[in-house]
């Protein structure tokens, strides 16, 4: 199957700069999300496509990997030296009169992910496996690295996911409550194979958290803006607003300012190495109505101007 180009994902030309790879992104994420789509089984597929995409394109040395090899550049273990190395052998080989095919007896599979074949083969490496070189007994695998991207949501509350990894296939993966962009997860055993009978190598796996339409985080702390309505900020109400955990009633105090920040503790992200969680801060937002009778509005407000009596809103702003 063809690989999707992760430009034409998000729809930005190759010589875009990472400004417009970062304005398309956040574009598509708004529209794709599949808590925006709910009724769309298709949306989580195309979240995760421009999500990988930003993550690739946005990160200079991924993306160059990408522009000189294709996604399995991108591949845990991937060794672009050596795959450089059999590029350049292989079109010297080509212009030799002496040429001959070795492509059926190279596998390249193993080659570009990274796991020695022609290094050991050709001389490149491979610390005396080659042709009269001693054998050595049992070795462990390579260790190898990679980077996953994961909804905010199962960052904050962690758990069991099931993770794509290019060259692997799908792994379940224990991320830890209140992991962070940045945090890195040890998968034992799903590194390159042993050699000679020894156990494979471990994988590295960096975490990069794709953002929310709504949340935001600070450290252990979680953000949310939430629209009210004027007369609920006048009169004081209960609304209800999300959290990580769900849906929570949060009570407006009354004649609460525009921009006010309610706090409800506990309900953040859990804090790294503690079971203490942070806290939840909801940002009221005033929704000016839109709809119904022009006039009545204006009427209504100007039979609120003398309430603020002689008082000028703005006098902390003047210069001094």
């Amino acid at each position: 199957m063809e690989e999707k180009d992760l430009y034409a994902a998000l729809g930005v030309e190759r010589g875009a700069t990472t400004d417009q790879i970062r304005k398309a992104y956040r574009k598509l994420a708004r529209k794709h999300h599949p808590d925006v789509n709910p009724n769309d089984p298709k949306a989580a597929d195309r979240f995760k496509e421009i999500s990988f995409a930003n993550d690739v394109l946005s990160d200079e040395k991924k993306r160059a990997l990408y522009d000189e090899f294709g996604r399995r550049g991108l591949e845990a273990g991937f060794d672009p030296e050596q795959a450089r190395a059999y590029k350049h052998w292989s079109e010297g080989a080509r212009r030799s009169p002496s040429y001959e095919d070795f492509s059926s007896e190279i596998d390249l599979e193993d080659l570009l992910g990274g796991l020695g074949g022609f290094g050991e083969r050709f001389g490149f490496g491979g610390g005396g496996g080659g042709r009269g070189g001693r054998r050595r007994g049992p070795r462990k695998g390579r260790d190898a690295q990679g980077e996953v991207s994961v909804d905010f949501l199962d960052a904050v509350r962690g758990g069991k996911v099931g993770i794509q990894f290019e060259g692997k296939g799908a792994l379940n993966v224990t991320i830890p409550p209140g992991a962070d962009d940045g945090t890195r997860i040890r998968l034992a055993g799903q590194g390159e194979s042993g050699q000679e009978g020894g156990p494979p190598g471990d994988l590295y796996v960096t975490l990069r958290v794709r953002p929310h339409p709504y949340f935001s985080r600070q450290g252990a702390d979680v953000y949310v803006d939430v629209p009210v309505t004027v007369p609920e900020l006048l009169r004081g109400a209960s609304i209800e607003v999300p959290t990580p955990d769900g849906a929570v009633t949060l009570k407006v105090p009354p004649r609460s300012a525009n921009g006010r920040k309610l706090r409800l503790r506990g309900k953040g992200a859990t804090q790294r190495g503690s079971k203490e969680r942070g806290d939840l801060y909801a940002t009221l937002q005033a929704v000016v109505p839109t709809d119904g009778d022009a006039e009545r509005v204006e009427q209504i407000a100007r039979e609120m101007e003398p309430l603020y009596g002689s008082a000028n809103v703005r006098e902390h702003l003047r210069s001094r």
